[in-house]
C-alpha cells in the first residue's frame, strides 16, 4: 500500500502545475464573470426595456442550461461562427459566462439592499449618478454580497474539473492521464482531491483576509451552527407557556 503511495507521489510535479492552472483559469473565468456580473445587474435594473430584456434572457438561459453544454458550445460551436478558442480559452469564456449570470442576480439583490435614503442624500451633494454608485452603492453592496461572491469563486475552481471534457490539462484531467497509465485510482484521485481542498481553503482564507482589510468595519465571521441544530429542527416545538394541570 505505501508502494503505490510512493510511487503515485511520483508525479508530484505535474499534480502542482496542474493545480496552478486550475487556480489561473479559474481566477481568469472569475474576473469575466465579475465584469459580465455587475453590467447584468446594472442591465436589469435599468428603465430601458432594451437593456432589461437581453439580461434577463442572459440570466435564464444561462442558470438553466449544463456548464458542461456550454462549455462544448464554446469548444466546439463558436468554430464554426468563424471564432476560433483554444481549449483553455473556452473554457474561461465557458465558466465567465455560466458564473456571470449568478453574479448578475447576487450584485442585483446586494444593490437593491442599499437603503435608498443613501442615494438621495447622494443627490443632495450633488454626486453625479455614475460617482454615486462608484463611491455609495457600490462599496455597501459589495459588502452586503461579499461572501457570497466568494462562494461563486470557489465554485468556478471546482466547476473547473469539468474542462477535462475538452481537453484542458487542469487537475481533474491531468489525474485521469495520470491514472490512466498508472492504474492507482484511489491514490491518484485521492492526491486530486486534497489538491482542491488545498487550493479552495486557500482561496476562502485569503478572501476573508482580503474582507476584513477592504470593509470597514470588518465582515463578522458568520456563526458556526452548533452540530445537533439539525436534529433539533425536526423534533417538535416545546411548550413555552406554564402547563396547567387538569383537575
Amino acid at each position: 500500500m505505501f508502494v503505490d503511495w510512493s510511487y503515485a507521489l511520483r508525479d508530484w510535479p505535474t499534480y502542482l502545475d496542474a493545480a496552478w492552472l486550475s487556480l489561473k483559469l479559474s481566477l481568469e473565468a472569475f474576473a469575466l464573470a465579475f465584469v459580465l456580473g455587475l453590467l447584468g445587474a446594472l442591465a436589469r435594473r435599468s428603465r430601458s426595456v432594451v437593456l432589461r430584456a437581453p439580461a434577463a434572457a442572459y440570466v435564464e438561459v444561462i442558470r438553466n442550461t449544463p456548464v458542461l453544454l456550454q462549455m462544448f458550445v464554446a469548444y466546439f460551436a463558436l468554430p464554426s461562427a468563424g471564432l476560433r478558442l483554444s481549449p483553455v480559452q473556452a473554457g474561461v469564456l465557458a465558466l465567465g459566462v455560466n458564473v456571470g449570470a449568478y453574479l448578475t442576480e447576487i450584485f442585483r439583490a446586494g444593490i437593491q439592499a442599499v437603503p435608498r435614503g443613501q442615494r438621495e442624500a447622494a443627490r443632495v451633494l450633488a454626486l453625479s449618478p455614475v460617482r454615486t454608485f462608484l463611491y455609495v452603492v457600490l462599496p455597501q453592496a459589495l459588502r452586503n454580497v461579499y461572501p457570497a461572491v466568494v462562494n461563486q469563486l470557489v465554485q468556478i475552481i471546482l466547476g473547473s474539473s469539468l474542462l477535462s471534457a475538452i481537453s484542458v490539462p487542469e487537475l481533474t484531467g491531468t489525474a485521469m492521464v495520470i491514472n490512466s497509465r498508472s492504474l492507482l485510482t484511489v491514490q491518484v484521485f485521492g492526491i486530486a482531491a486534497v489538491l482542491y481542498l488545498v487550493l479552495t481553503n486557500a482561496v476562502v482564507l485569503v478572501a476573508g483576509l482580503v474582507g476584513r482589510v477592504a470593509f470597514k468595519p470588518p465582515l463578522r465571521p458568520s456563526a458556526r451552527p452548533r452540530p445537533l441544530d439539525a436534529v433539533r429542527r425536526l423534533l417538535p416545538a416545546r411548550p413555552t407557556g406554564p402547563v396547567r394541570k387538569e383537575a
